[in-house]
């Protein structure tokens, strides 16, 4: 499959040239795939000929062990699915309350100003060191992990939405009201289309940030998940079994971040994207 593209010559007739995208796309797709194969051979075969003991840096095949040792004793599976559930949910939430109360701020310039203050306070305080506090507050279990991937994932929504509606074509919103559109409806016509391309641009932040909030979480007080084995295996000076987990949550961010790259194509396929 190719792309075709056409010129102008000299005389003014259309040439067609065809790009072989697909090539392109095989080419890097191998490039990625042998660089991979190198990292891998290299994390196998450096430690032992540097004489880096395993329980610093384990092997690959060390790893794959540990894997099959922590599916069937660790119950790798329920806690991978209780990571990955809770991610999801604090990404959902998260994103929810910073898209609308970024477009509620953005459509209020009082409230903006009187808000931003605050705003921009907790925006600054380091949303790790909440973890303490909401165990304090509700014990060990799944609801501080969700609270600190809610509060993590929320500002790089609401920051990329209010900058978005402060950044409102002025004249297509005097148009609109020109043509009597209420409120709600410039909002619906005009401010939100504009502002769909910060709006995924926050949310693909959001979701590597998501697999962070969920993993402090579990680290600071969870009895479950892929951070509980983190710090599980570190206690027990398991590094592999810290490897896994590590990989196994970048699976889990890597995933969120390619379905939401999927949506962004389907929601924003009207924008015109370079050709290479």
């Amino acid at each position: 499959m190719t792309q075709v593209s056409s010129m102008e010559t000299g005389a003014g007739a259309p040439v067609k040239v065809a790009k072989p995208i697909m090539t392109s796309r095989r080419s890097t797709l191998l490039a990625s795939l042998g660089l991979l194969v190198l990292v891998l051979l290299a994390w196998q075969f450096l430690p032992p000929a540097l004489g880096v003991p395993k329980f610093i840096i384990p092997t690959v095949t060390d790893c794959l062990a540990e894997m099959k040792r922590m599916l069937l004793q660790e119950g790798l599976v329920g806690h991978t699915l209780s990571t990955a559930l809770y991610t999801v949910l604090g990404f959902a939430i998260g994103s929810l309350l910073g898209a609308v109360i970024g477009y509620l701020l953005g459509m209020s310039e009082f409230w903006e100003k009187v808000l931003s203050p605050y705003i921009l306070a907790l925006q600054i305080a380091p949303k790790v060191a909440f973890a303490p506090l909401f165990i304090m507050w509700f014990g060990y279990n799944a609801m501080p992990k969700l609270l600190v991937t809610v509060l993590i994932v929320f500002f790089p929504v609401l920051v990329n939405v209010l900058q978005a509606m402060r950044t409102v074509d002025r004249d297509l919103v005097n148009l609109a009201r020109a043509y009597n559109l209420s409120r709600w409806g410039i909002f619906l016509k005009v401010e939100m289309p504009s502002t769909m391309p910060n709006l995924m641009a926050g949310l693909r932040i959001a979701s590597t940030l998501a697999v962070i909030g969920v993993t402090v979480g579990e680290l600071v007080g969870g009895n479950t998940g892929l951070g509980f084995l983190i710090s599980y295996g570190g206690g027990q000076a398991n590094a592999a079994m810290v490897f896994n987990a590590i990989v196994l949550l970048t699976v889990i961010g890597f995933l969120l971040y390619a379905v939401l790259v999927r949506i962004e194509e389907r929601v924003l396929h009207y924008l015109p994207r370079a050709q290479h």
